[in-house]
């Protein structure tokens, strides 16, 4: 007989010394300081970043030490317009979320909706991911075959880079508004889907289509898609203006390696780097970042989890090679097309449609569904590399806006702290005066 193991006996020590939680809105005149205390455990500072994400709040600096026993770090934060946090259902989000009651939360719906993968059953929606290498009209094709097999696309994320794709996308049937779970169904859209992610010239690598089972976060989740497709392998076409410089030393009195990074700085940055290391096994144990005009300079003391650090240039090079990728996977330059309008069967198929008939390739999209209303980002440019034409844009408006409202902005990977929004989060903070404009 197994001795018997209270289950609650490994959150002892939190129950003992409980995480403390700090907004302060006084000590800066700038910004907000998000402080927090706890006992150290791993993936704790992933946690913490990945929290504030969410939320797309930009972190100006923040100061990290989690050596021993316990884990201390003070995060300098603004919303997407530069101003203090005042919400009180953000301030109190944070302190659920990261404070002693973290252990349960969300177990009454208090998490932010759809910022995980995998197949809910006892929801309203399957999750697919999709590995493949990109070319323009693929996205179309995607969401054309959906439409096909009779499924609702209610939610997805699309990154490209160094001509990879990844896609994670939520869907439910069209008729009963629930999980597709039928065994026949689901394999023949994986093999439907696999079939358009090959395409005609798939550069010698495999596509690869996955119901997932499980629950992960979803720009987490995208970037280890992207790692297990190797897109960190080639450097691509970018500019020397947006390529981070990355460097790998050693602090050997103290038995650490030091990651350096230095590059524009943008929104999301620290959790990029932050889920790559320690989705590469890496341990950060102490940890600066900051902001100097348009730029952003990261210092990380790490370890491997063996305790053994980095004394070989293979390994140095793989994780600036792969710190590069995660870093570039959320640069867009060209333009930004924000949709909002009604929901239905086959608009993603359309709008998609539209854009690949007018010769603009996706290079990156939030696709969001809120009740009745599809609330979509396309971040698009010319598919031969050139500047969108202001006719191109001008027919856009006339062929898409005519069924929901448009908005175009360009964008500038080179733009000082520009506030993009990102996956559901979004919702909250950049399409609430859209919508309403829509409604009323």
């Amino acid at each position: 007989m197994k001795p018997y193991f209270d289950p609650d006996y490994e959150h002892l020590n939190q129950f003992i010394n409980p995480p403390r939680v700090c907004i302060d809105n006084t000590s800066c005149s700038d910004c907000t300081l998000v402080k927090v205390d706890s006992m150290n455990k791993p993936g704790i500072l992933l946690e913490v970043v990945q929290v504030l994400s969410d939320l797309d709040l930009f972190i100006s600096k923040a100061y990290i030490s989690s050596d021993g026993r316990w884990f201390m770090d003070v995060f300098h934060v603004t919303d997407q317009q530069g101003r203090k946090l005042t919400d009180p259902k953000t301030i109190q989000y944070i302190e659920k979320a990261l404070g002693p009651e973290n252990r349960d939360f969300g177990t009454k719906g208090d998490t932010l909706p759809g910022k995980s993968v995998g197949m809910h059953l006892a929801g309203d929606h399957t999750a697919i991911e999709l590995i493949g290498t990109d070319r323009p009209g693929l996205l179309s094709e995607i969401f054309a075959v959906l439409t096909s097999l009779r499924c609702n696309v209610i939610a997805a994320e699309v990154w490209t880079h160094n001509t990879h794709v990844a896609c994670v996308v939520y869907v439910n049937d069209e008729i009963t508004m629930s999980a597709v779970d039928d065994a026949s169904r689901l394999s023949l859209m994986k093999e439907q889907l696999k079939h358009v992610l090959r395409g005609p010239l798939h550069g010698g690598r495999e596509a690869c289509t996955n119901i997932s089972i499980g629950s992960t976060h979803v720009d987490r989740r995208l970037h280890q898609l992207m790692f297990a497709d190797r897109d960190y392998e080639s450097h691509g076409g970018v500019m020397d203006e947006l390529r981070p410089v990355i460097s790998v030393d050693l602090c050997e009195d103290k038995g650490y390696s030091v990651v350096n990074v230095k590059c524009k700085d943008r929104p999301k940055l620290l959790f990029d780097i932050v889920c790559t290391l320690t989705d590469m096994q890496f341990v950060v144990f102490h940890a600066s970042a900051s902001s100097d005009g348009p730029y952003a300079m990261q210092e990380l003391y790490v370890r491997q989890k063996d305790g053994c650090i980095l004394d070989s240039d293979d390994d140095k090079e793989k994780v600036v090679k792969c710190l590069e990728a995660a870093i570039l996977r959320r640069v867009s330059e060209g333009l930004s097309l924000e949709l909002c309008g009604k929901d239905r069967v086959g608009l993603l198929s359309d709008v998609t449609r539209v854009l690949r008939e007018h010769g603009l390739s996706v290079t990156r999209a939030d696709v969001t569904t809120v009740g009745e209303q599809a609330l979509n980002v396309f971040y698009v440019r010319d598919a031969s590399g050139n500047p969108v034409d202001m006719k191109t844009v001008e027919a856009l408006r006339r062929e898409i806006g005519q069924k929901v409202m448009l908005n175009v902005k360009n964008v500038s990977a080179t733009a000082t702290k520009a506030r993009e929004p990102s996956g559901w989060a979004k919702i909250s903070f950049t399409f609430g005066s859209l919508l309403e404009r829509f409604l009323t």
